[in-house]
């Protein structure tokens, strides 16, 4: 295919029988399913005008297709939305970990994953707001290193499927931070987190808020949709937070391996995937079949796209999920 930035592979699933079987009943995800949304994802990619260049390599649109359980309609829109981003924003390209900046924030620890996955295979991380100082640092940077962790963890096919657990421990946060980002973009952050970002949030932990940022966090979880809510809990401390099996925590945090220890290992995972994180920059659209509104970010502006590349593709790819059912009955 001539817009593939990556090899077009034929995919075979070589992970456990038990997650095949948890992608199958949470996922809707049979080889017949995901053999026939692989290649109609690769063909609206190839027709669709406004899209330049694309990884379509197996596992990079499954993290969309597994995120968006196999509808393909909904995929299509939430792979356009994330190319059109990553072009749109500098913070979303060259997530290289060596920068300064990075480097600095990696080591106070700001974000990372836990080695251990929790009781149910999931990918634990860890985000410390209060060590990213708001008077030295930019929205921006904060920004590079979420997409910077998130990507390298995305490349997982196990956690593609499992899913994240996010514990934020919000000691020393204040109302400085509330200055990091206007209202406009603090909205369209939000949405985008979890409309465009193909991750499956299974729990969100905060503990230690301050009341100034609480009103903040009320007002954000205003606007997701009801089931990311109601994943999302607010601790006074961690110990008062029994969801969490705190034994594959940092020793701070009540298991037995220091922090720092963890963070130099979640470095070692980063470095791991850092070649294929700067190939993604060779992904693109054409930037200007995008209204402004699309370019920024809003979630209801690419809604207003066809995302398929013209009527008859648009028949064709968005009468798919009929097929899908027709498909697991047979």
């Amino acid at each position: 295919m001539k817009k593939a930035t990556t090899v077009v592979d034929n995919y075979e699933f070589r992970l456990s029988n038990e997650l095949k079987l948890l992608a199958e009943s949470e996922l809707r995800e049979t080889c017949a399913t995901r053999d026939f949304a692989l290649k109609a994802i690769r063909d609206w990619i190839e027709s669709n005008p406004r899209i330049e260049a694309a990884r379509m390599d197996a596992s990079f649109l499954l993290r969309f297709l597994r995120a968006k359980k196999f509808s393909v309609p909904i995929t299509q829109e939430g792979i356009e939305r994330y190319l059109l981003l990553r072009q749109s924003y500098d913070f979303f390209t060259n997530l290289d970990m060596n920068l300064p900046t990075m480097k600095t924030l990696l080591n106070l620890g700001y974000i990372f994953a836990v080695p251990k996955r929790d009781q149910f295979g999931r990918r634990v991380i860890i985000t410390r707001p209060g060590v990213f100082d708001p008077y030295k640092y930019a929205n921006t940077d904060m920004l590079k290193l979420h997409g910077m962790v998130y990507e390298t963890l995305m490349e997982d096919e196990e956690n593609q499927i499992r899913g994240y657990v996010h514990i934020v421990d919000c000691t020393g946060v204040s109302l400085p931070y509330m200055t990091l980002f206007t209202p406009k973009e603090a909205v369209r952050i939000i949405k985008n987190a979890e409309n465009t970002l193909p991750m499956r949030h299974k729990e969100i932990v905060a503990f230690k808020m301050h009341a100034s940022i609480k009103f903040a966090a009320d007002f954000a979880l205003g606007l997701v949709t009801e089931k990311l809510r109601s994943r999302v809990k607010f601790f006074t401390s961690l110990e008062s937070a029994k969801v969490i099996d705190r034994s594959i925590l940092p020793l701070e945090y009540g298991g037995t391996i220091p922090m720092a220890e963890m963070i130099e290992s979640w470095k070692v995972e980063m470095a791991a995937k850092q070649s294929i994180l700067l190939d993604n920059d060779n992904m693109r659209v054409h930037l200007d079949m995008y209204s402004m509104k699309a370019r920024e970010g809003a979630i209801s502006a690419l809604k207003q796209l066809n995302c398929a590349s013209s009527d008859n593709d648009k028949g064709q790819l968005y009468g798919l999920q009929g097929s899908f059912r027709k498909l697991e009955v047979d």
